[in-house]
């Protein structure tokens, strides 16, 4: 079963709280429902306990789907990111998610304004040598808690291009699953139908943004950081750039699970509810048009 979900920073920014933080999560949360949204991702402006979250989003109509989880495993050991994790852990199980994002954040730069993307983390061999084999065993014992964990490939990051997600999905057992993102998948260069095709048996979660190519190349050739190419507009909603989604889901005809809408934008530019409004409309169309939903 497919189902659509939105994750907040669609209103309200994580990485600089500025945008967006005159949005009240109330009017994030009115909005999603009124669009036909059925689950949203964790945003700064929710409520800290699964209790409190769970009752929130159904005061919406809203289930809970899960939100991200920064990992440091080229830091710590997957035991001690474990224990680490152990917070995010019950929130996610407490308020019913099924998956754990995780994304490696060590010496990450897409939450500095002032980091140009040309200075992301790019992994030794040696490093790569530690840190597959503890995503790997991290994965096992997130499995043993009772969720599943996805990896969030992410501009910025040590995972971003498509060489590199190959490597990582290569080097990691059968407990890692991939959170297919078009829209880092796009512009980190790679090919989000190859991707689909390639690991359509090991993709666990969706998120969905589009990519404007134009701002994509601006952001290149001046150096931009990742905040800055998002205030400029190089991210939008499903139907709204370059992404071939039509094909991206006919390579995954057997997945069941969340396809979620994250187009960070400057809602000062792109009113939230207008796109998400547009970017739910147009995934419906991809998905029936692709014979995931009817």
């Amino acid at each position: 079963m497919i189902r659509i979900g939105a994750n907040p920073i669609c209103w309200s920014n994580d990485d600089m709280i500025e945008i967006g933080g005159n949005i009240p999560l109330e009017q994030c949360l009115s909005e999603a429902r009124e669009i036909g949204i059925e689950g949203m991702e964790l945003g700064n402006k929710f409520p800290k306990t699964a209790e409190a979250l769970k009752a929130k989003l159904a005061d919406f109509g809203l289930v809970f789907v899960s939100g991200w989880y920064s990992t440091f495993l080229l830091e710590r050991t997957a035991e001690e990111e474990l224990e680490a994790a152990r917070d995010a852990i019950a929130l996610r199980k407490g308020a019913g998610a099924e998956v754990l994002i995780v994304c490696e954040c060590t010496r990450t730069v897409h939450g500095t304004k002032s980091a140009p993307l040309s200075t992301r983390p790019v992994m030794t061999e040696a490093e790569w040598a530690v840190f597959l084999p503890r995503m790997t065993r991290f994965a096992e014992l997130v499995k043993a808690e009772g969720l599943q964990l996805v990896y969030h490939h992410h501009m910025g990051t040590v995972i971003q291009t498509e060489p590199e997600i190959d490597r990582f999905m290569a080097g990691t057992g059968p407990a890692v699953k991939l959170l297919l993102d078009t829209g880092h998948a796009t512009w980190g260069g790679a090919d989000p139908v190859r991707l689909a095709k390639r690991y359509a048996d090991r993709i666990g979660h969706i998120h969905t943004k589009d990519v404007r190519l134009d701002v994509a190349r601006r952001a290149a050739d001046g150096d931009w950081s990742f905040l800055d190419s998002v205030l400029e507009g190089v991210y939008t909603v499903p139907g709204d750039g370059t992404v071939d989604y039509v094909s991206v889901f006919k390579a995954v005809p057997a997945y069941s699970g969340w396809v979620i809408i994250e187009a960070e934008q400057d809602p000062e530019k792109a009113n939230p509810k207008t796109y998400v409004s547009m970017g739910y409309a147009n995934l419906t169309r991809f998905l029936k048009e692709a014979g995931l939903r009817s």
